[in-house]
């Protein structure tokens, strides 16, 4: 090994440590992705929640179901309160459906999304907006036998409310307050309610960041999803004690599609691969330069068909045989008829003329004279130079006309 190439290793290495060192101190930035899914810890994931609901439902078992909706109540055996909480939420009819009749066996749903339009519980949500110059948004139950303390969330959030509701049907459980600047009320709008369908309970909630990691930490909100799910906890019109959690309809939810996905995604796997190619492409420039070959020159093949050409038609030429090159010349000249106007050229009389003359665009006077032409060369046994020369341009002229 010269020393020009150790030189080379060592700055390699360099490279790679500094690279290794300046990620290793660097702070690591908040991920705000809204993730919603169980296994989570950034600050909108739901580790907390997932871990705390079997403490919060002491009386009640929590199953996780990965599969969709309409495929898991497919089995009517399965009961309990099936519990979605997502960025957005977006069922298909038959999986809606579904839902319905889940309920209507006496179940529960509980729903907490950014707002939700459902045609068949006569359920529909809008954002709401404000004049107030710096509004401050609060979370408030509005039950009499619970805390009707209002819990304010610090980061901005979609502001959806339940513009239309079924009242004979519907009982609203929370609110959505909005303060101006002097801590005055500007605006109240119900955020959380429940419906009857058949013999189950919808429970509609408009604000899935309550259930994240960072909302729960953040002052005493958790207390704010305590009160919530205590509703799913004392009053559940289900004959089951399972809470169902969805697992399925979460925007983060794991979706590795191949095994590149899986490397990129982990930061220091990511940081390995990223190494191993700047260790490949330095081999590759210094190794390479090294070793090149001198790569051969090959001459490619010339083309001889101009050459053959040019000296059968020469030798044509010596032996000045003006027929048989004519001969030549007419016989592709009828295949030319043949191939390009899809005549046949057995029988040429006044019918094949006028023919030939509609299909090419020429005169039938042309065409009956350039054949005249081509019967008196094939009855003599011998043409001259200027026949021949006649015949070509004959030919050519026929070829040129166009429509």
């Amino acid at each position: 090994m010269d020393k020009k190439l150790k030189i080379y290793i060592g700055l390699l290495l360099f490279i790679i440590l500094g690279i290794i060192y300046i990620e290793s101190i660097k702070p690591k930035e908040i991920n705000w992705f809204p993730s919603y899914a169980a296994k989570h810890k950034i600050p909108y994931g739901t580790y907390i929640l997932r871990n705390e609901l079997p403490s919060l439902f002491s009386n009640k078992g929590v199953t996780d179901v990965h599969q969709s909706p309409y495929l898991f109540l497919k089995d009517s055996t399965n009961r309990g309160t099936y519990f979605f909480v997502d960025n957005a939420l977006n069922f298909g009819k038959d999986e809606f459906n579904e839902l319905l009749k889940f309920v209507d066996r006496g179940n529960d749903v509980f729903i907490s999304t950014n707002g939700v339009h459902i045609d068949t519980l006569n359920v529909e949500t809008k954002q709401l907006s404000t004049t107030a110059f710096e509004e401050n948004a609060y979370q408030k139950l509005v039950n009499k036998s619970l805390d009707k303390k209002e819990y304010h969330f610090d980061r901005d959030f979609s502001k959806a409310y339940f513009s239309k509701t079924d009242t004979l049907k519907t009982t609203i459980l929370g609110e959505l307050i909005i303060k101006n600047e002097n801590d005055s009320i500007v605006s109240s709008k119900p955020n959380f309610i429940k419906t009857k369908f058949g013999k189950g309970t919808f429970y509609l909630h408009t604000f899935p960041q309550a259930f994240t990691n960072y909302n729960m930490l953040l002052d005493n909100n958790y207390e704010y999803v305590a009160s919530v799910l205590s509703y799913l906890n004392s009053t559940s019109s289900s004959s089951d004690n399972t809470i169902l959690w969805d697992a399925y309809y979460k925007t983060g939810k794991s979706n590795i599609s191949s095994p590149m996905y899986y490397i990129l995604s982990s930061k220091h796997l990511k940081w390995a691969y990223y190494i191993a190619l700047i260790g490949v492409l330095f081999f590759v420039i210094f190794k390479g330069k090294r070793n090149q070959r001198f790569i051969p020159v090959i001459t490619p093949l010339k083309n001889q068909t101009l050459a053959f050409t040019r000296t059968i038609a020469n030798m044509y030429y010596e032996k000045s045989d003006h027929k048989n090159i004519a001969t030549h010349k007419i016989n592709y000249f009828l295949e030319y008829i043949r191939t390009n106007h899809r005549l046949s050229t057995l029988k040429i009389d006044a019918v094949f003329y006028n023919k030939l003359a509609s299909r090419s665009g020429n005169s039938t006077e042309m065409v009956e004279e350039l054949f005249k032409r081509i019967d008196n060369i094939n009855a003599k046994n011998s043409i001259s130079q200027d026949e021949l020369i006649a015949l070509n341009k004959a030919i050519e002229t026929f070829k040129a006309y166009k429509k």
